[in-house]
Parts: C-alpha cells; sequence; structure tokens
C-alpha cells in the first residue's frame, strides 16, 4: 500500500478531487496485454477483457480461463478520513515481471506491486498448458497493448456478451514486423529508409520488430512469410503483408492506412 499527498488548487489553497480508478489488466501466456481503466470504479471487466481478446486475436472462445492467474488490478482511491489518494496494486506471480509495463499504462510511477496469493485449486501451470493445443494464439507473442473502452454498463457475472462489436478498442501503437534474411547493406538501407518514413508519416507511435528469418523461421512461420523482405502491420486490424521492393511508399502508406506529412 501506498499514498499519494493530496492535490491542491494553485489558486485557492483548497483540496481539488484528485483522479480516482479502478484499473485491470489480463495479459497472455505470450506476453500480450489488453486492459482497461474505469474512473467509475464500477466493475472489474474480466469478461469484457476475454471477449475483446477472442475478437482481437479470432480465439474460438473468450479465454476465461486466463483469470485471474494472469490479471493484475490496481485501485486508485480517496481515503475519507486522511483526504489522502491511496493506491493499492497487485499482481498474479505469472505477471509481477510486468510491473514496468503496469506502471506505464496505469501511470503509477515507480510503484512497486504486491503478489496476490495463488488462489487454491487455480493457477496450475500444467492445467493452463492444456489450453495451448485449442488457444494457440495466446501462446504468441503480437506485441500488443490495447486498451479496452468500458463505457457500457457492466454485464452480469453469469451473462457474457455474445458480440464485441460495441466493446471499443482503442489503439495504442502500430504494431509492424520487418523480415529479413540475415544482415547485409540492403537490410540496413531498407530499415533507415522504412524508419524515416515512419517517423514522419504515423501520427501514432509504433514499434517496428526486425525478425532474421535465417535465425527465427519460427516466426517466420507464424506471420505466414514466405520471401523476404517482408512488412507485416500485426496491429491495427486487419493483418497487412507487403512482400519486396520496399522502396513503394504510397504502397506502404497505403497498407498502413496512413498518408505522408510535407
Amino acid at each position: 500500500m501506498s499514498s499519494l499527498a493530496p492535490l491542491t488548487d494553485l489558486n485557492t489553497g483548497k483540496l481539488s478531487q484528485p483522479q480516482l480508478f479502478k484499473g485491470i489488466a489480463l495479459f497472455t501466456p505470450g506476453g500480450d496485454l489488453i486492459y482497461s481503466i474505469d474512473p467509475g470504479k464500477q466493475g472489474r471487466w474480466h469478461l469484457h477483457l476475454c471477449a475483446a481478446l477472442q475478437e482481437i486475436l479470432d480465439l474460438p472462445e473468450p479465454p476465461h480461463f486466463l483469470v485471474p492467474c494472469y490479471t493484475a488490478t490496481v485501485d486508485h482511491w480517496l481515503d475519507p478520513r486522511t483526504q489522502q489518494v491511496r493506491t493499492f496494486a497487485e499482481a498474479y506471480p505469472a505477471v509481477l515481471r510486468h510491473q514496468a509495463v503496469l506502471n506505464a499504462i496505469f501511470d503509477t510511477g515507480d510503484l512497486v506491486w504486491q503478489a496476490a496469493p495463488w488462489p487454491d485449486g487455480l493457477c496450475d501451470r500444467m492445467v493452463l498448458a492444456t489450453y495451448r493445443s485449442s488457444f494457440p494464439q495466446l501462446w504468441e507473442d503480437h506485441d500488443l497493448i490495447v486498451q479496452l473502452d468500458v463505457t457500457e454498463p457492466v454485464f452480469k457475472y453469469d451473462r457474457v456478451p455474445k458480440k464485441t462489436q460495441n466493446l471499443r478498442l482503442k489503439t495504442q501503437a502500430y504494431v509492424l514486423r520487418l523480415f529479413v534474411a540475415g544482415h547485409s547493406a540492403a537490410t540496413e538501407r531498407i530499415l533507415h529508409n522504412l524508419h524515416e518514413l515512419l517517423e514522419r508519416s504515423l501520427a501514432q507511435p509504433y514499434t517496428l520488430k526486425v525478425v532474421d528469418v535465417l535465425t527465427n523461421p519460427e516466426q517466420a512461420e507464424i506471420d505466414q512469410v514466405s520471401a523476404t523482405p517482408t512488412l507485416v502491420k500485426v496491429w491495427p486490424h486487419p493483418i497487412r503483408r507487403m512482400v519486396g521492393d520496399l522502396d513503394r511508399v504510397e504502397k506502404i502508406l497505403q497498407m498502413l492506412g496512413a498518408q505522408e506529412k510535407f
């Protein structure tokens, strides 16, 4: 448990209302993340996050088995006795290593998260591994960090949302992968030109991961890459691929849904 000083209005010297919220993050075994921030503190939104993961990763059903083993929660609340904002944050052991990411998305500074106790009969790694054949996407790393806008009323816990079209997904960044075969001057030129194009053309942040198919053929197979160089837009959906000549600026911008800035 940590406490923060109450907020003060510099003009009146009076306490102003601090920002209070509940937040929940749901990770996949592969390291992808979907989270929500709820200023209304209405609920924990587990069902919403699972339903959204099903939509994003094209899963056969919502991955409810990830809860609670791969979750982290934070509560930013006002202590009525001291009028101080307090923060309680806990994460299950499987996701404690992601504390830096959690602090970044929830803006909690260098907060040290508490380890939530393993529930009896749950979170057995051997049991969770049995889902891998049915949900292989959850064990892959898609470099996803997605915020779910939870503005709809809370679903009852015995009710699973049947459609996720009404759940608004907010893209935090473009996720791109550049597949190459070995290190060469041509690869360096492609990477340099691509960085310049992305810097001047994308209004949102982006991550660009370079994948060498000679040392990482598994990732090439996952992304269905059969030739190099190939640029893959992993996020936002739909997934798009561009093979071969990556000097065609117009084609790259069309794939990204962006426009060049002058």
